[in-house]
Parts: C-alpha cells; structure tokens; sequence
C-alpha cells in the first residue's frame, strides 16, 4: 500500500472521534455555565436569608419566605451535586474519546488490537450519556425551584393585586392558580 494512502487513512481514522471530543466540549463548556449560575445563585439566596434573619421590621409571609429559602438553598445544593458529577463525566468522556483517536492512530500503524478502539468509542458514549441523563435531572430540579418561587409570588402577588386583577382572566386567578402546588414542583 502507498505510504502517503496508509498516513491519509490513519489520519482520517484518529478525526473521526472529533465530532464527538467537540460535543463533549460544548456539554462542558454549557455544564459549567450552569454550575456558575447555581453558584451565583446560592451567594444571592444566602445574602436574602442573612438579610431576612437580621431583619427587626415586620416582613410579610416571614415564614414562609424562610421557607422558600430553605427550599431553593436544598435545591440548589442538589442541582450543584448533579452538575458537579455531569461535569466531571463528561471530562472522562473527553479523556475517552481522545484516548480512542490515539488508540485508532497506534492500531492503523501496528495492526494489533483492532476491537479496542471500538471498546473505547463504545465507553465514551456510555458516559457522554450518563453526563446528559444527570444533565435531564438537574435541569428538572431548577424547573422545580422556578416553580417553587413562581408560587410563592403568586401568593404574594394575591394579597396585593386590586380585586378587579385577581378576579380577572388575565390576573391572578387565571388558569394557573387552578395548578396545585407541589412542595417539589416535580409532581406538574
């Protein structure tokens, strides 16, 4: 075989996972802004509840904007588990997926080994989908904390709307106050 047909075809072989190392890139890449937000997040919370519990002044619904804290603090800390495990699965996944590119240059070159790069593609893409299965939770649990909160503004917003608003189609009392709330919001 032709030197320069054999070096095309190896270096064609060790792109073809790129496709792949890119996709991991962008789940990393995508994961890591969302670990940013929940901890940007937490700091914002943590500054609410310090200010709620030295506050003296009369606070409407106290308790159950503590509560609201505490929730969306639980939250959040299981949100940033979840991304902290995706995060690190899809670094192996990469790690993986590099490793096949090498491994499918080292087996084009020797001849040796023929079923490992497959055994390697077949891995990486257990973890690549192990990654975005933890990705479906935690993106279930922030929907859960936007509708702990979106809940607990609608009952705020209850007790200051003008009657002719919370009477309205439009106001407080449309469509979705009708939803009952669940304490996860998992359960809509």
């Amino acid at each position: 075989m032709d030197p320069s047909t054999l070096s095309l075809g190896v270096l064609t072989q060790m792109l073809t996972p790129a496709v792949l190392i890119s996709a991991c890139g962008a789940l990393i890449l995508s994961t890591s802004i969302r670990l940013g937000r929940v901890v940007d997040r937490v700091r914002t919370l943590s500054e609410n509840f310090e200010e709620l519990a030295h506050t003296e002044t009369h606070v409407e619904l106290r308790e159950e904007r503590q509560q609201l804290l505490f929730d969306l603090l639980d939250t959040l800390t299981s949100r940033a588990r979840l991304l902290g495990r995706s995060i690190t699965t899809f670094y192996v996944t990469l790690g993986v997926f590099v490793s096949t590119s090498v491994t499918l240059g080292v087996v084009s070159v020797t001849g040796g080994y023929r079923w490992l790069p497959v055994v390697l593609t077949w891995g990486g893409l257990g973890f690549l989908l192990y990654g975005c299965v933890l990705l479906i939770f935690e993106a279930r649990l922030a929907l859960a904390g936007l509708h702990a909160e979106m809940d607990f503004l609608w009952k705020l917003g209850q007790r200051h709307a003008p009657g002719q608003v919370s009477r309205s189609r439009w106001g407080f009392s449309s469509r979705l106050t009708r939803r009952k709330p669940t304490r996860t919001g998992l359960g809509d």
